[in-house]
């Protein structure tokens, strides 16, 4: 990888780690985060909620499997994040399914990234200091560390980010139930990952993924049976339109279920308060625990930004009483909540486990009970 050249990660407060490109050659910004998965890169490069981030891979060692064409969790595998920071990336790929070298892939769609960084270092000090706007500069891009670290503090923030509708479908399209059809769901692509449909579609669900900028009445001439909320990136306070448009289905009566960015949008649409995390949840390892039931789940995570509240808590809201179901167990965060007549509910998590595991997949088949007039 010496022979790429030198590379810089330099972080807004002045930190700077010298490696070498990895990737594309050239200058990207974004905010610094990092992600604690050991295994699933290729889903994570490809998850549209890491739009506009920059992400340090906690594991030491990355791209042992390549690329391939089946784990992209994009349409077209699309790779969103800004950049990508790693240890000591493989030189070659070592899997039957594999296509090409992670290496290729991000210079392939021109991701530029840096290697043979201390990324513990880096994950320690993000840590401490939180997530923060920084770039990778490599080849031409490279400068003096004051210019540097000005192109880095001159970039828009992270909160206040409106983003969902930068990484939204364009055009609505439909992934069809496999097997017998038993519902059909409207859902709302914030940045939506490919095997959600999939799970879907397994349990005789059609889906109808619409833009982000989709109305209610657009969504009721559907007639769907539910809607769905995805996960996505930047700060849910600019989501007011999706926040008003959740609150036209609550007010139907329409089933909904969210992940991630949707539970976001139900708690602010139920009158929750949300808010940036210092560092966040990013990784496949994280624990939260169903307060209604007892059940500890592990989980996939990805969010900067959580709702404001307490585990158990209860509270009133235009649509009946709402209640806090799930918390972090590591931390206390709101990762889950729901109308206590379970007609609503939604998840900071990522229950199609792409990648990670399969402990919270049962979530889809709640959401069919609820669907089917069984679940509460």
């Amino acid at each position: 990888m010496s022979s790429r050249g030198r590379a810089l990660l330099v972080l807004e407060d002045g930190r700077v780690f010298t490696g070498t490109a990895f990737g594309a050659v050239g200058q990207t910004l974004g905010e610094a985060v990092f992600s604690t998965g050991m295994s699933g890169y290729q889903e994570t490069l490809t998850d549209p909620s890491y739009h506009r981030q920059i992400v340090v891979a906690t594991a030491p060692q990355i791209g042992n499997t390549g690329w391939n064409g089946e784990d992209g969790e994009s349409r077209a595998d699309r790779i969103w994040v800004a950049g990508y920071a790693v240890r000591d990336p493989s030189p070659r790929a070592s899997n039957w399914r594999a296509t090409g070298t992670l290496d290729e892939e991000l210079e392939r769609q021109g991701v530029v990234g840096i290697a043979g960084i201390d990324t513990r270092a880096v994950v320690r000090h993000l840590r401490t200091a939180g997530s923060m706007k920084a770039g990778v500069f490599s080849g031409d891009a490279l400068a003096d560390t004051d210019t540097l670290v000005d192109r880095v503090r001159s970039q828009p923030s992270m909160l206040g980010a409106d983003l969902a509708g930068e990484v939204s479908t364009q055009t609505r399209y439909i992934v069809e139930a496999q097997g017998q059809h038993r519902f059909t769901v409207a859902a709302i692509d914030l940045g939506i990952k490919t095997n959600t449909p999939r799970n879907f579609a397994r349990r005789g669900v059609r889906s109808h993924v619409l833009p982000s900028g989709t109305t209610f009445d657009e969504i009721a001439e559907l007639k769907p049976d539910g809607v769905f909320l995805s996960n996505g990136p930047g700060d849910p306070a600019t989501a007011d339109h999706i926040v008003e448009v959740t609150r036209a289905v609550l007010g139907s009566g329409i089933p909904l279920f969210g992940i991630c960015f949707g539970n976001q949008i139900l708690g602010r649409a139920l009158g929750m308060a949300t808010y940036k995390m210092t560092f966040g949840h990013r990784g496949i390892n994280i624990p939260v625990m169903d307060h209604l039931t007892g059940r500890v789940a592990i989980t996939a995570q990805n969010h900067g930004f959580a709702l404001a509240g307490e585990a158990g808590e209860e509270f009133d809201t235009p649509f009946g009483r709402g209640i806090v179901s799930h918390t972090c167990a590591n931390d206390g965060v709101v990762e889950g909540i729901k109308l206590v007549d379970g007609r609503a509910f939604s998840v900071q998590y990522h229950p199609e486990a792409a990648a990670g595991p399969r402990d919270a997949e049962y979530l889809f088949d709640q959401f069919i009970d609820v669907l089917s007039g069984e679940g509460k």
